[in-house]
């Protein structure tokens, strides 16, 4: 059966250091489609992070590319299978150089907490209670 996938493409400053911090969240690179310019950043099997050089990515684009510092581009948001594992993603971006962007949200039913990464791009992580969805 066919699976749609996403890749979010990002532009960064420093192509080294968004790899490092990405790995130590736990991620992967897939450098079959990584080079000097790019890194593949597998965070499930549908889910691709491509992490560019800020040059490479204005070859995809000929719109000015956003200073995500600065400016709120996007925000993307990872599903996690439990309040844990939101705690748990969220203190490794912190411990490897993000910036926890908000307080936690607490809606019983649903929990998140948000960082952005050493960049400005902002993650939002959170989990659902099952029974809340289902139903």
């Amino acid at each position: 059966m066919y699976k749609q996938m996403i890749f979010v493409n990002l532009a960064v400053n420093d192509l080294d250091a968004s790899k490092k911090f990405f790995t130590e969240l736990g991620y992967e690179i897939n450098k079959q489609f990584s080079d000097e310019n790019c890194a593949s950043i597998v965070i499930s099997d549908t889910i691709v992070a491509m992490i560019m050089t800020k040059q490479r990515y204005s070859d995809f684009t000929n719109k000015e590319i956003a200073d995500s510092t600065k400016t709120s581009e996007v925000l993307l948001c990872l599903s996690a299978e439990s309040r844990e594992k939101v705690d748990e993603l969220v203190d490794k971006a912190v411990a490897a150089g993000g910036t926890e962007t908000r307080e936690p949200q607490d809606y019983g039913q649903m929990y998140g907490r948000s960082f952005d990464d050493p960049d400005g791009h902002t993650w939002e992580i959170m989990w659902m209670d099952p029974a809340a969805v289902e139903g």
